[in-house]
């Protein structure tokens, strides 16, 4: 007669996978083991330098220092002064962009700085 397990033959079998793994990873994260084992792998991620994102929509932190270099760098290569605070502007409306590829915050940033200023 033929085997039943097969399912449509126009995906849905592939689309029903997914949904199952899904699920079966939702209820292994929300377990104890789960959570804990989500934080491991959570904290085995690299922390973005030299910006920290607070949250989602609010501004990016940086070094003090590192805001006052990057304010000289730029008013010398402009010709004209350029304060601290159009910096930090600056570097929170860039870090907000999305990213077209996956690589570390800062490479994209300096990448963008990089191509910008031809």
């Amino acid at each position: 007669m033929g085997r039943q397990d097969l399912r449509c033959p126009l995906g849905c079998r592939a689309a029903h996978r997914r949904q199952s793994s899904t699920q079966r990873s939702v209820a292994y994260y929300r377990t104890a083991e789960g959570q804990e084992k989500k934080k491991l792998q959570n904290g085995k991620r690299r922390p973005e330098k030299p910006a920290d994102l607070v949250g989602k929509g609010e501004r990016a932190t940086c070094d003090a220092a590192l805001v006052v270099y990057v304010a000289m760098v730029v008013s010398l290569i402009e010709g004209r002064r350029v304060g601290e605070e159009e910096i930090r502007e600056l570097w929170a409306r860039a870090v907000r962009q999305h990213r077209m590829a996956r690589r570390r915050r800062i490479d994209y940033v300096l990448n963008y700085v990089k191509n910008d200023s031809s």
